[in-house]
Parts: C-alpha cells; structure tokens; sequence
C-alpha cells in the first residue's frame, strides 16, 4: 500500500522554502531515498522543470511535486507524488496512458485535441470538478507544442475502473483513458485534493523533440520565451 498525505498541510514558511535550499542534486538524492524505485534522471528533469516554472510564475508555491513515468509499462506504479517540505513520498501508483499512446508500453504522445493520446511536459494542478468520470482535476499545460491544449482537450486526472491490479492479471496491462492521466479510483480523491490549487505535475518520456524543445528543460530556462508567454497568460485572467 502507498504512503498516504498528512493530514495538515506545510506550513508557509516551509512551502516557500521547500526547494530553494535544497535545488539540485541534494534535493533529487533526498526525494530518490524516500522513492528507490524512481530514476533519478527523471526526477532530476522534473525538479529542473520545476523551477523553471516558479521562475517564470507559471506555477506557485506549492510544495508538492508529482512525477509521471510513461517510459516505464503501464503495469508498473510509475506516478509518484512528493511533499517536498517533508521530503517525504505521498504516493505511488499505477497511472494510464492514452489509447491511442500505445498498448502496454507508451509509444506515441500528442497535443492535438481528437488524438486520444496522452501528452508530455509540465502541468499546473487547477480547479476540481464533477464530470462524467466523476471527481476530476483540470491540468493546465505549461509547454507550448507539447501540452499547452490540455485544458481544451479535457485532460485531467480522474478515477477509472480500468486502473487496478485486477485488471492488469487479466489483460496484462492497464485500461486505457482518451489521454487524461487516470488512476485507480480507491485512491482518486485523496490524490486529487492533495494536488488541486498549483502543484506541478511532469510526465516523462525519452521524447527526442520534446527533451530538445522543451522550454521548461531549456539550459536558460526558457528566457524571454516563457517571460513572454507569462505575460500573456497573466494578461488572460
């Protein structure tokens, strides 16, 4: 059974605090002890893209980090969610893919509205709502090309029968979703509110175009490009 949130929330301070002093390796090695299954390149990514994204005020403050594998198979627990003020791993759990990403094993990502793929990047965590899936979490795509129509595609993190041991022994791997990251429904709710308000959520996959493009994981952090459309989405609200 994966580790479950505390029960009261960091406190402010410690929020603020929770990657500044602890940027870079130490931070990845202090995560990766409480996560010995997590690649720590991958980690190493998400923290990096982390930060690019506070830089930039594309993301706030909030001290929970969650990490999504899709270069593992989808019968592995390959979505991680960290308390960074704690150090501490709050889950560890299978996530689903997109049908159209692949069977068992990811393959193919997209942005386009009717792909039915799952998409790669950095997220903000938004708003909570009740839809068809039920209680779901809005995802706003922080990479232009890559996830910046999120939103509009209705990708969110929702509950899903298909996302479950059962259904792994029985058809060797997990249900697949129409792109949105879903995960099993025993554990939808208490995940989605620990995520809701602004954390940052990054989906990994050894995309060449992607790795090379990517704003979020660029050596300048993006520069005036993410400055620019930080302005913009400001300007929007």
């Amino acid at each position: 059974m994966a580790p479950t949130p505390s029960a009261a929330p960091p406190a402010p301070a410690a929020v603020a605090n929770a990657t500044a002093p602890m940027a870079g390796v130490a931070l990845v090695e202090a995560l990766a002890h409480q996560a010995p299954t997590i690649d720590r390149h991958v980690l190493s990514l998400a923290t990096e893209a982390l930060q690019c994204a506070r830089r930039h005020q594309q993301v706030g403050e909030d001290a929970v980090l969650s990490v999504i594998d899709y270069s593992r198979p989808s019968t592995e627990r390959r979505l991680w969610v960290f308390d960074l003020a704690r150090q501490r791993l709050l889950f560890q759990e299978w996530v689903a893919h997109g049908r159209n990403t692949g069977d068992n094993v990811a393959a193919r990502f997209s942005n386009n509205d009717g792909s039915y793929m799952s998409s790669l990047g950095g997220f903000t965590a938004q708003e909570t709502y009740t839809g068809h899936n039920g209680y779901s979490l809005r995802l706003k795509g922080l990479e232009p090309g890559f996830n910046d129509n999120a939103r509009g595609r209705a990708i969110v993190i929702h509950g899903a029968p298909y996302v479950s041991e059962a259904v792994i022994h029985s058809q060797g791997r997990l249900g697949r979703s129409l792109g949105c990251p879903a995960v099993r429904p025993a554990i939808a709710k208490q995940l989605i509110d620990t995520l809701q308000g602004g954390s940052f959520v990054f989906a990994y996959y050894p995309d060449s175009q992607w790795l090379k493009r990517s704003q979020l994981l660029m050596a300048d952090c993006g520069g005036g490009q993410l400055a620019q459309a930080g302005q913009v989405a400001a300007a929007q609200h």
